[in-house]
């Protein structure tokens, strides 16, 4: 098992959860509202006029657990991506030891 986590600009977040519903390898997923700190900011071409007063980027962390066999197959969707989120990310990969429900 792995755990996908990926960090995209909140103007892609419609567009990634309606690929994401679409994929037969992942069967759910969260997303949560963070805000990117980073040299990037400057020049995010997403940011409003008041985002770069504030100094941050609002982004959302997209957690994704999935059959190690599946990681690759769901990255290459992703990045092949027609809706507009391919190139708007960034994705890390851990392997997960145990889950379940509590």
């Amino acid at each position: 098992m792995k755990h996908l986590t990926l960090i995209i600009h909140t103007n892609a977040q419609q567009g990634l959860a309606d690929q994401l519903r679409d994929i037969e390898e992942v069967s759910g997923f969260t997303f949560c509202h963070v805000e990117g700190h980073g040299m990037e900011v400057e020049s995010d071409p997403f940011l409003s006029a008041k985002d770069k007063v504030v100094g941050y980027t609002p982004r959302v962390r997209v957690d994704i657990l999935l059959d190690d066999a599946n990681v690759d197959v769901v990255l290459t969707l992703l990045r092949e991506s027609e809706n507009g989120i391919a190139g708007q990310g960034y994705y890390w990969v851990t392997p997960v030891e145990l889950e379940g429900h509590l």
